[in-house]
């Protein structure tokens, strides 16, 4: 039995049309495995007191990838962290990065995986990581940049030395008391012009003191009187 054209053309184009639908196939199915960025996470970890960044690759293909990373200042990159190599897999392929990180510092994270000479991955991760508010070490954190208002509140105001010159209420109202008491009163003047006066012995003394001074002058008188009959015999 002999095959016809018609015949042959149908088998040709059952053919084509079979292989055209295997190799869309695996063409999707490789599209499928091949790298992609978002097989790709990076993480900031402690490992003891000392800080690590870690990057997951979760490909399945295991495509060899190599992964870059940068510490960045102000959107541009500051300083190159390391360099690394990886094979993903469906469990994912972890590596480490060896960076006693700070508080609140910003990393990129750059990927690039080809496989021959097909470029497959050129991009960083998105977003940039942020390493967390407190660092590995207990005294390493970020200070706050104001002091609160309750620490100002609770800061003691320093104390102005009192004057020990200035009298107080008391003695204020008791120093015209004691003026008082050191000024004479009426009564005590009397007492004092009193015992100088007529009342104290002083009288007695002028008057005993006058006697005597007549008593010797009438002595003197006498005597002279005696003196002068004597010398008229």
């Amino acid at each position: 039995m002999s095959i016809t054209r018609r015949t042959a053309r149908r088998s040709a184009r059952v053919l084509g049309v079979a292989a055209a639908t295997t190799a869309l196939t695996l063409g999707v199915a490789g599209n499928a495995l091949a790298c992609n960025i978002k097989e790709f996470s990076a993480e900031a970890k402690c490992d003891g007191a000392k800080g690590v960044i870690t990057v997951t690759d979760k490909d399945p293909s295991g495509v060899p990838a190599v992964i870059t990373v940068f510490l960045e200042n102000n959107g541009a990159d500051e300083q190159k962290i390391g360099e690394q190599e990886v094979k993903g897999s469906r469990e994912g392929t972890v590596i480490t990065f060896d960076e006693d990180w700070k508080p609140n510092a910003e990393y990129r994270i750059h990927v690039t995986a080809n496989n021959g000479n097909r470029n497959l991955v050129d991009e960083d991760i998105k977003p940039n990581l942020t390493t967390p508010s407190e660092g590995c070490s207990k005294d390493e954190s970020t200070p706050p940049a104001t002091p609160s208002p309750s620490e100002s509140a609770s800061t003691p105001a320093e104390e102005s030395p009192t004057p020990t010159s200035t009298p107080s209420a008391s003695e204020s109202s008791t120093a015209p008391a004691d003026t008082a008491d050191n000024e004479p009163s009426p009564a005590a003047g009397d007492s004092n012009l009193a015992e100088t006066g007529a009342n104290s012995n002083t009288g007695l003394i002028v008057g005993i003191a006058g006697a005597l001074v007549v008593v010797g002058g009438g002595a003197v008188f006498f005597g002279m009187r005696r003196r002068g009959a004597d010398s008229n015999r």
